[in-house]
C-alpha cells in the first residue's frame, strides 16, 4: 500500500502514524533507534507490506498489469489502491479527507526532527503539492506515476498506467474493497498485538 493507506491504518497515535508513514527509509533493526510508538508504526508498516504482497486479491489486480509493467505492477497497484481509498474515503472515515490530511501534515511538521533523512527531504514537497489529497482524482495519480516513471529513467512506462486504471476501473475498485476489508481487520489486530507486546 502507498502513503495514505499506511497512515490511515495506524489509528490515532501520532508517532505510530509517523513510523508507519516513513518506515521504507528504516532498514533492519535500525527501527530500534526510534521512539517506542514509532517502532510500533514501522513494524506495522512491514506487516502491511507483507500481508499485501501475499494477498490473493492484490495479486489478481497485479496480474492485469504484469504483461506490460512486469516488476513494476505491484508498485502501480499500491498507487491505484491509495487512489481508491481517497476516492471512497467517506466509506472508511467520518472526517473529510482534506481535514484529515491537513492534520497529518501538521503532525509531520510538529515531529519533523524524528523523520528519517529521506522523509525530511520528501515531506515539504508532499505538503506543498498536497499529494495525499491529490490521490482522490486521476490527475493526481497521473502526476505520481509520471514522477515514478522519471525516477526509473523511463524504463517502467508507469506514466501510461492510468489507461489501464480507467479501462478496468470497476474491476480494480471491486478488488480494492475486498482486499481493504481484510487488510483493515488484520492491521487492527496486528496493532493491538504490537502495543501489547511493547507494554509487557
Amino acid at each position: 500500500m502507498n502513503f495514505l493507506a499506511h497512515i490511515y491504518l495506524s489509528g490515532d497515535n501520532h508517532l505510530v502514524k509517523i513510523g508507519n508513514f516513513s518506515a521504507d527509509a528504516v532498514k533492519g533493526s535500525h527501527y530500534l533507534r526510534y521512539p517506542r510508538d514509532m517502532q510500533i508504526g514501522i513494524l506495522l508498516h512491514r506487516f502491511i507490506d507483507d500481508f499485501t504482497d501475499r494477498h490473493p486479491t492484490f495479486r489478481t489486480s497485479k496480474r492485469r498489469l504484469q504483461p506490460k509493467y512486469g516488476l513494476y505492477s505491484g508498485v502501480i497497484i499500491d498507487i491505484f489502491y491509495d487512489h481508491l481509498l481517497a476516492k471512497n474515503w467517506n466509506r472508511y472515515h467520518p472526517q473529510p479527507l482534506g481535514e484529515y490530511v491537513s492534520e497529518f501534515y501538521g503532525i509531520l511538521q510538529d515531529h519533523f526532527e524524528l523523520l528519517p533523512e529521506r522523509f525530511q527531504y520528501l515531506t515539504p514537497f508532499m505538503i506543498e503539492d498536497n499529494w495525499l489529497l491529490s490521490y482522490a482524482n486521476i490527475d493526481g495519480i497521473q502526476r505520481v506515476l509520471n514522477g515514478m516513471h522519471r525516477r526509473t529513467k523511463g524504463r517502467s512506462k508507469m506514466n501510461e498506467a492510468t489507461e489501464e486504471l480507467q479501462m478496468h476501473y470497476q474491476d480494480f475498485e471491486r478488488d480494492f474493497f475486498t482486499f481493504f476489508e481484510a487488510l483493515q481487520n488484520s492491521s487492527e489486530n496486528k496493532l493491538i498485538e504490537l502495543q501489547t507486546l511493547y507494554d509487557t
